[in-house]
């Protein structure tokens, strides 16, 4: 059922075999907007941030990189996963075998090398304490209370109490960092259900939010369809338009150039008028100037023979002004210019003819092409409404199919384990907070152990330097003094007693946590880890993949452990990051390209006749044609244009009356003067009166000249292109007008069907990368190894291990130190006797000689 409304779907779709009769380039659909796929913001954040600590946890990275600089042995650790030891009683021997062994020794030389060290420390120390306390038992080893006294006694004590004081100071820098990694693990420990609810909380809304962005998936299908239907319902409208947009690129230019060219018919006619009536006015004007100028030249002239112009101051003035008479005449002559009437009478004929209105109604004609179009595609619009149903039902068939999908179920089973792995951590949280408490008590009391002997030193060193006195003898020290030298061999009995278990712990510690972060944590952070966990056959030997082969049955899949995660940390959709298509393929439900010939072969038979448009008829073209021979290149324009350009008078009168004023000027008062003053009053007035006007009429003469000249050029190439490009267009609308009818209409219907292709894309994309995003999962792992086991335990662990064993180790040189500085800071029982000579022999007594005996302080307790 689903395949067959998936084929009345796509049979919008216009099929292949119409594009291989002519290439046509498909245009992008219309873009749709589908919204924001709904989704909540995960809360967790699997990313630790240890503070100060973080520089202690460095420094143990550092060191541990000291002890194993390997890199991770991928190799090495599948071969090992691989390799099955102890089946029989020869899996040892074997070469094989022997090379692997040798190779993990080789690379755990480091830890080997060091617990080897602290195992050595655990055995010896002990053993050394025990024949340490009987060797002074036996007044040995420092055992004898009696100190024989050097010159550099003094710098010897200050020596031991300085070097025993920087000692303690570094075994107190490491009992603090082993507590605060202590410390620090515990409240990791008391803020980790926070983290943890954190993490069931984005698995919950992981869950709860999936149905819904499916739901949304499935409800934007509406938008497809409303969006198809209403295109659908403006068929006629769209399809028209689709086909009058194709036509009009080679209609609307020529049917452009036809009213173009009336209007130049009717420019033509307007410049022929102004040509005939300019000529006439200055033919007219010309002979009337000229009378005119003859009579001011003949009054001038006899005003010139005045016998004023006789006298001396006169007389060349009159000269000039009587050689410049023959000036004022005048230049152009219009009287032989040849007339157009001709010319006009033939384009009055043309314009008889209304070649706008035939244009106009060619436009008119045209822009009912729409309205043809869909009276002639009735076999195609017949079809609307049985696709509208088509429509309408794939909606709810879509939503039916999307229920029939095993979704529900697997979040419902999901949803409960998830319930019930809350319930269990929750219920069980508290106790690994108590277990939590005994191990964070149990590091405090092996840091207070630390501490006890820390105390004891520094009580030692305070007393001993407090209480010393240079003045008193070996048997006569005071008692803070004595005390100080009883703290410090306190604090050596207790570094005896508690060494040892501090290496023990040290050792257990080191070994782990070492391990775990080498092996576990530094190959997780650079996803080594997972790429040996994707080794084929590893973890089962009969699937290439495990986790395909878990999830699916199917080990032959291509899905790894380390594709999976990086994808839920980009938050990916799960059905990309688990290739659920081999669960459940969407590329095949949403697959539309592979029912199009019903339509197709629809397409091909479509036969639209256009050839009632007509865009000319024959009137308009005889009246462009009769145009074309009016004449207008007959039109002698060099002769117009010659005596255009000339001036209407030779001189210009102004200039030539101004200059007349200004030469009277020079005469004597009189007469004279005043007759040529009146002269220059009356040339002035000419030239207002005629010339003014006849430039103007000049002016007219020549823009028309000029638009005729324009005009002429080339007019029957004009009017022959003009007409061949409307009987172009006319011969497409008449003979082509089908191939663009079936052209526009798979595009219309491909416009159609993007529409759906843009949903399916959506929809793929929105599984993609919004539906379901799996990084709650990434962040499950995330806290649990990353942050959980290394940044949290492993990462406190070692720190710990790293100050405990920093302590214990140092315990070795404070023993020592404080030996030597009790010797100075304890009552000895016997002391050595100076007399004279000995004290000129630099007092060192003879070693034969004895001390004398201190009845006072002779208790077995200080024979330590």
């Amino acid at each position: 059922m689903a395949v067959e409304l998936c084929l009345l779907l796509l049979l919008l779709f216009c099929g292949s075999t119409i594009s291989e009769v002519q290439p046509i380039y498909k245009p992008p659909p219309g873009t749709l907007d589908f919204g924001f796929v709904p989704a909540k913001t995960y809360d967790t954040g699997a990313y630790h941030e240890p503070g100060p600590i973080g520089i202690l946890f460095k420094t143990v990275h550092a060191f541990l990189y000291l002890v194993q600089p390997n890199s991770f042995p991928q190799d090495l650790v599948r071969k090992l996963a691989q390799q099955k030891f102890g089946n029989t009683q020869g899996d040892y021997q074997k070469p094989e075998n022997v090379v692997l062994t040798l190779q993990a020794i080789y690379y755990e030389i480091g830890f080997i090398v060091s617990t080897a060290l602290g195992l050595l420390f655990i055995f010896l120390l002990p053993l050394v304490g025990l024949c340490f306390c009987m060797c002074r038992c036996c007044d040995n080893c420092g055992g004898e209370m009696h100190q024989r006294q050097k010159k550099n006694a003094d710098c010897q004590r200050s020596c031991f109490a300085t070097l025993l004081f920087v000692a303690s100071l570094i075994i107190s820098v490491g009992v603090l960092c082993a507590y605060a990694a202590n410390q620090h693990l515990t409240n990791q420990v008391r803020g980790a259900k926070k983290l943890v609810n954190s993490n069931f909380k984005d698995l919950k809304i992981f869950l709860n939010d999936t149905p819904a962005q499916i739901d949304y998936l499935v409800s934007q299908y509406n938008t497809t369809k409303d969006k198809a239907l209403s295109d659908l319902n403006n068929v006629g409208p769209l399809l028209g338009s689709r086909v009058q947009e194709q036509l009009g690129k080679e209609v609307r230019p020529a049917l452009d150039a036809a009213l173009t060219m009336a209007g130049a018919i009717r420019e033509t006619k307007e410049a022929l008028e102004n040509v005939s009536v300019s000529v006439e006015v200055l033919q007219e004007g010309t002979e009337r100037l000229h009378a005119n100028l003859t009579v001011v030249r003949m009054h001038l002239s006899n005003t010139l023979n005045d016998s004023a112009c006789s006298v001396a101051q006169a007389a060349s003035t009159c000269s000039i002004i009587r050689n410049s008479l023959s000036q004022l005449d005048i230049n152009a002559n219009f009287s032989g210019l040849p007339g157009v009437s001709s010319q006009l009478a033939k384009v009055n004929e043309v314009l008889k003819t209304d070649l706008s209105s035939l244009v106009q109604k060619g436009y008119a004609a045209f822009n009912d092409t729409p309205d043809l179009v869909v009276n002639q595609t009735r076999n195609i619009l017949s079809a609307v409404p049985y696709i509208k149903n088509v429509l309408e039902s794939i909606g709810s068939n879509i939503t039916t199919f999307t229920n029939a999908l095993p979704v529900q179920k697997i979040l419902a089973d999901f949803t409960i384990y998830l319930t019930q792995s809350e319930a269990y951590v929750q219920e069980y949280f508290p106790l690994v907070e108590q277990y939590d408490f005994y191990r964070w008590l149990g590091c405090l009391i092996l840091c207070c152990m630390v501490v006890l002997i820390l105390v004891f030193y520094y009580l030692g060193l305070l007393c001993g330097t407090c209480g010393f006195d240079k003045q008193a003898s070996p048997t006569t020290r005071g008692c803070i003094s004595n005390t100080g030298g009883n703290f410090l061999m306190a604090g050596v009995g207790f570094s005896f007693l508690f060494s040892w278990v501090l290496m023990v712990v040290v050792v257990l510690t080191f070994v782990t946590g070492g391990n775990v972060e080498k092996l576990v944590c530094e190959p997780f952070e650079d996803k080594t880890l997972f790429k040996v966990l994707d080794t084929p056959y590893l973890l089962n030997k009969h699937w290439k993949n495990y986790l395909s082969g878990i999830l699916f049955k199917n080990p032959n899949i291509d899905l790894t452990f380390e594709k999976v995660y990086s994808d839920c940390k980009e938050n990916k959709g799960i059905y990309t990051s688990l290739h659920l298509e081999h669960l459940f393929n969407i590329n095949e439900f949403l697959n539309i390209t592979m029912y199009t010939e019903d339509v197709a072969l629809k397409i091909e038979h479509i036969q639209i006749n256009l050839s009632k448009i007509i865009l000319l008829d024959d009137i308009g073209k005889e009246s462009l044609l009769n145009f074309s021979s009016s004449g207008l290149q007959g039109i002698n324009f060099a002769a117009y244009l010659a005596e255009i350009n000339k001036s209407v008078t030779k001189v210009d009168l102004l200039s030539f009356a101004n200059d007349l004023e200004a030469r009277a000027d020079q005469l004597p008062k009189g007469a004279l003067e005043n007759a040529l003053k009146g002269h220059a009053n009356n040339i002035r007035m000419i030239h207002n009166q005629q010339v003014v006007p006849l430039e103007q009429a000049m002016s007219t003469l020549n823009q028309s000249i000029r638009l005729l000249k324009r005009t002429s050029s080339e007019l029957t190439a004009k009017v022959k292109n003009v007409i061949g490009a409307v009987n172009t267009a006319q011969f497409l609308i008449n003979n082509n007008a089908s191939l663009v009818i079936v052209q526009e209409t798979k595009k219309y219907m491909d416009t159609i069907v993007g529409y759906f292709e843009q949903y399916v894309a959506w929809v793929k994309e929105s599984i993609a990368t919004e539906v379901a995003p799996c990084k709650p999962i990434a962040n499950v792992v995330d806290t649990a190894v990353d942050i959980f086991l290394c940044s949290y335990i492993t990462d406190s662990v070692n720190t710990f291990w790293f100050g405990l064993g920093g302590s214990s180790m140092f315990l070795i040189p404070a023993i020592i130190f404080a030996v030597k500085l009790s010797k100075y800071y304890r009552r000895m029982d016997t002391e050595d006797v100076y007399d004279d000579t000995e004290n000129c022999n630099n007092g060192y007594h003879k070693e034969h000689l004895y001390g004398i005996h201190n009845p006072v302080f002779t208790s077995s307790v200080e024979q330590w």
